[in-house]
């Protein structure tokens, strides 16, 4: 219990710093966002609606002690301002629309990959030297070796532009209705899949290569050694003796792929056009559109978070060293 309460309290404080620095960053920029909206879209209009749309885009001129409680509030509330490029639409609602798509992409193809990788790595690292310790880590490699941008372009040119099989961008087709409903969710899944293949291209080696070192160095403890000697079965040994303990540092890197998630891979879904967080980023830095940047970098910073949390309690339970030290 006095390790979950210090890494709770430890969430707690991430979680207030990394608020407090998304209030405080951009009131730092010089000039007004909403008469830089205004001088966009309608030039210069008297000082009542200017104050209007102010209110209505979250700003405020009070102190900024006062601000800061506002802004506290409105976060609890969901209120996160209107943005500047989908005026007068609310942060909360452009990010609740991109969220789904990032998750639904990223998210089941990063899962695959570390199952995937993993078992694999287990059990290479347990015929190590053979055929398959050889190829596999070598094979994947290339994959990972390869820009994703660029791995992304081959694939829309040879098997969208050139023969016509996949879509060449978006996350649907113009020709469905978004909803939960067959048609529209089997185009979701038409137009993922290429984007998919990337993502499980570039990050399969890494689950591979990390999951076959670790078994390698966890194979040549003693324990491990004494209980083949013992004549433990081959399953129990690989899984119950080794595999635990070496998925430990694999943990982290799960807890790194995962918080990345919810940023998006940026230049994938800018390739593909797919209506992910990633994308709706690059589109609000390219329009300066700062209530969505800020709204945009405030979920994933919490995220990144919550998911480093979680796996400190998995890090917890599997190795009580950690809870140990983490209690001290």
């Amino acid at each position: 219990m006095r390790y979950v309460l210090n890494r709770f309290g430890f969430l707690v404080l991430s979680l207030w710093a990394a608020i407090t620095l998304n209030f405080i960053l951009p009131r730092l920029m010089p000039g007004n966002p909403a008469q830089a909206m205004i001088a966009k879209q309608a030039g210069n209009i008297n000082p009542a609606a200017l104050k209007a749309i102010e209110e209505q885009l979250g700003l405020s001129n009070g102190p900024l002690w006062q601000q800061y409680f506002q802004y506290l509030g409105n976060l609890l509330t969901g209120h996160w301002g209107a943005s500047f490029q989908y005026f007068p639409t609310p942060v909360v609602s452009i990010i609740a629309t991109s969220l789904p798509w990032t998750i639904a992409l990223l998210g089941v193809v990063t899962i695959i990959a570390v199952v995937v990788g993993t078992l694999i790595g287990i059990l290479i690292a347990w015929r190590r030297g053979g055929t398959a310790d050889n190829v596999i880590p070598v094979a994947t490699m290339f994959g990972q070796a390869i820009p994703t941008f660029w791995l992304g372009l081959i694939l829309i040119y040879f098997f969208g532009f050139v023969h016509h099989w996949f879509p060449l961008a978006h996350g649907y087709g113009d020709d469905v209705t978004p909803g939960l409903n067959g048609p529209f969710l089997a185009s979701a899944i038409y137009h993922s899949i290429l984007p998919a293949v990337v993502v499980f291209v570039g990050s399969i080696s890494g689950w591979i290569v990390g999951m076959r070192n670790n078994m390698i160095t966890t194979l040549g403890e003693d324990y491990v050694v004494f209980a083949e000697a013992k004549g433990v079965p081959k399953r129990r040994l690989i899984f119950s003796y080794a595999a635990r303990n070496a998925l430990l540092p694999q943990l982290t890197s799960v807890a790194i792929a995962l918080s990345s998630i919810i940023g998006g891979q940026i230049l994938i879904e800018q390739v593909f056009s797919y209506p992910g967080i990633g994308y709706g980023l690059t589109n609000a830095v390219a329009s300066e559109d700062y209530p969505l940047i800020q709204g945009m970098f405030l979920i994933i910073a919490v995220t990144a978070l919550v998911i480093n949390f979680i796996v400190d309690m998995l890090y917890g339970r599997l190795d009580p060293r950690v809870r140990r030290r983490g209690a001290a």
